[in-house]
């Protein structure tokens, strides 16, 4: 009872209405910056992740401040008051606010460390996707199959993250195709590589390759062409894979490239096999 009693001492009953005003004036000021920070980055493509940057330490910005207006309104901040006050909400606060005031920090770390930033594509945990917001409490990733993870900041202090574009527009796509070891390889890099060049989403200004190697797939063996290339915005990485699988398709089926064959020599194993069905 005391100490309930010397907590409300330190309330300004009369600011509370302020301070929850002020609190919901920011809630509302921080979303409409969101949608228009959003809408700027879809009309300025190239600068899309610098608005996203600014927009998140803006809504940082905003928060403190609705946290340090509101506590200043509803609070009697006097020295007595704040060493009193202080020391109560220690002992009955620290623990339950423990992990929040973690997050908390961990997300001013992630703004100032920057090991990724809002519309980087970022694997974490096995979650692939891209960074949607950075918020006090919780980073937010929208995975390629559209579903919505939510990660508290400090996690990302203790685990290991891998950011694929780290605040660059393009970001590098790995594909692979397979074909038989018995089929024409020249040709079919040689197809790869006009698949790559005429596809409008490859950003072909920087390095890109198809590189080719043997290796038993499937416990089968065949020939990997992996085509490594940069797509030009990060939100085209699966409409790239897309485009440039067909056009590679079209491509064998037109040349007749053929996939690995599944050879049949006994009921031991494939060794000294004369028939055989598609792998793939």
């Amino acid at each position: 009872m005391d100490t309930n009693a010397n907590i409300l001492e330190f309330i300004r009953f009369s600011g509370v209405p302020a301070a929850l005003l002020l609190l919901v004036g920011v809630w509302f000021s921080a979303e409409l910056l969101g949608r228009f920070v959003n809408q700027m980055g879809v009309r300025f493509t190239q600068w899309r992740m610098v608005i996203h940057q600014v927009g998140t330490l803006l809504r940082f910005g905003l928060y403190m401040v609705a946290i340090l207006g509101a506590g200043a309104l509803a609070l009697r901040l006097s020295d007595q008051a704040v060493l009193a006050l202080s020391g109560t909400l220690a002992v009955t606060a620290g623990f339950a606010f423990k992990d929040l005031g973690a997050s908390v920090l961990a997300g001013i770390t992630i703004l100032l460390d920057r090991p990724f930033q809002v519309g980087d594509r970022v694997t974490f945990q096995g979650h692939y996707g891209e960074v949607k917001s950075i918020g006090l409490r919780s980073v937010q990733l929208v995975t390629l199959d559209d579903n919505l993870v939510t990660i508290p900041n400090n996690r990302f202090l203790t685990d290991a993250v891998s950011c694929a574009n780290a605040g660059a527009l393009d970001m590098m796509v790995q594909l692979d195709f397979f074909i038989g070891v018995d089929q024409d390889v020249p040709q079919a890099r040689r197809l790869v590589i006009e698949a790559i060049t005429s596809s409008p989403y490859v950003f072909l200004e920087k390095p890109w390759v198809v590189q080719v190697n043997q290796l038993v797939h499937e416990r089968y063996f065949a020939v990997r062409l992996r085509a490594q290339v940069y797509v030009l915005d990060t939100r085209f990485e699966k409409t790239l894979q897309t485009d440039v699988t067909l056009r590679v398709m079209e491509a064998f089926r037109d040349h007749q490239i053929k996939p690995p064959m599944m050879l049949f020599g006994g009921a031991d194993g494939p060794a000294g096999a004369d028939e055989g069905e598609p792998a793939g």
